[in-house]
């Protein structure tokens, strides 16, 4: 679900104290024809985040965080020279520079529909994975455990749930949230479509100012009504969970990619799908889905996972790992499919996984209980991982 933006290295920032930790923001002055706000959450360590009109994370190594954080406060051009040849005895020609270059990337990302959740500049790309950070980035959240269909597939840990949450206990959990600093929410299951207030948690994400996804199987986004709901009421970005053989499940992306929303497909590997998986690829791509996830069912099929993972290289598609897969003991981020780096999982870290009844989880499926997010304090959770 990320992609990369090609700037520059975290070159300056060895020895130099960072910025105050903590939380910024920024509104555009109304006179702005292109209305948008600014959100950037810095670490103690000067990397940092910058969340763009509630839509697009952009993680920042050292040196891009520090210029955000002179954006967000309005420095200008000539300002941010002075200063950064003040703080690393660099040329303020240089900084200048370095500082427009920002600026402009930050603008062009402003003005660009249907970009994907989360985008890296350089090296903060494997930070989320192995830093330490004040919170995690993305909140996982399983509204519901129930499904359109019988699956036997269900975590372990869901035989714990007794209850579901109210309405107005998962707006407490989202504003928690947004207090966190936590930027990203992505809506899953189970089949998040079966609650009725769905579209009322979306909006209210929204008004919290954190980007929003949602997984689902698609079987009621071939509904134009129910989907258009959805989207007005600021949904960011969907996965769908494909199942191949169904006719639905293509329905439902032919639906949703004439839309201008930011579009992953799933596809589970079994061993009765292994034979058409490259077919269904292939279809993924003739409909032009933006970025593919892979996961198998059995640890057998993990040659045929590679194989997949490497047509949908091939074909020039981008790779999701890192999304939670509902149902799926061997999700993209539990299965390390690369000959080449060494599997950094994000679980308890980058991100932290929601029960039904509030109950978090470092990941899907895990035994451990860190908390409930209902009735515990965040500080205690976080700690706790």
């Amino acid at each position: 679900m990320k992609s990369r933006i090609n700037l520059w290295s975290d070159r300056l920032f060895k020895q130099i104290q960072p910025l105050p930790a903590g939380m910024y923001h920024f509104q555009s002055p109304v006179d702005v024809k292109n209305q948008y706000r600014l959100h950037l959450r810095l670490e103690p360590d000067g990397g940092g985040i910058m969340v763009i009109n509630a839509s697009t994370i952009l993680h920042l190594n050292n040196t891009a965080a520090e210029y955000a954080y002179y954006l967000i406060n309005q420095k200008s051009p000539d300002e941010v020279g002075r200063l950064m040849q003040s703080r690393y005895q660099i040329s303020s020609k240089l900084a200048k520079d370095d500082f427009n270059k920002l600026n402009g990337q930050i603008q062009t990302l402003i003005e660009t529909p249907d970009l994907a959740p989360e985008l890296f500049i350089d090296d903060a790309r494997l930070d989320p994975y192995s830093t330490n950070i004040s919170a995690p980035y993305r909140l996982d959240c399983a509204l519901t455990y129930q499904t359109y269909s019988d699956f036997s597939n269900t975590p372990r840990s869901s035989e714990r749930v007794k209850r579901e949450l109210t309405s107005d206990e998962w707006k407490s959990i989202l504003t928690k949230t947004a207090a966190a600093g936590i930027p990203h929410v992505i809506f899953t299951g189970g089949e998040p479509t079966i609650r009725p207030d769905l579209a009322e948690l979306i909006s209210f994400t929204e008004e919290k100012d954190l980007v929003c996804g949602l997984i689902t199987d698609g079987s009621r986004l071939t509904n134009s009504q129910y989907l258009h709901q959805l989207l007005n009421s600021g949904l960011d970005h969907l996965m769908i969970i494909v199942n191949g053989e169904e006719s639905a499940s293509w329905e439902a992306l032919r639906d949703v990619i004439s839309e201008d929303i930011y579009v992953t497909a799933h596809l589970t590997i079994t061993h009765h799908s292994a034979p058409k998986i490259h077919d269904w690829i292939a279809g993924l791509v003739d409909l032009q889905v933006p970025s593919i996830s892979l996961s198998m069912d059995d640890p057998g099929l993990s040659k045929t996972l590679k194989d997949a993972q490497e047509f949908v290289q091939l074909k020039g598609i981008k790779l999701v790992w890192d999304l939670p897969v509902p149902f799926s003991s061997n999700h993209p981020i539990s299965v390390e499919i690369s000959e080449h780096q060494e599997y950094i999982s994000g679980a308890g870290k980058a991100w932290l996984y929601v029960e039904p009844d509030g109950d978090v989880l470092a990941d899907q499926g895990d035994s451990k209980v860190l908390g409930n997010f209902v009735v515990d304090e965040w500080e205690s959770i976080w700690k706790n991982r």
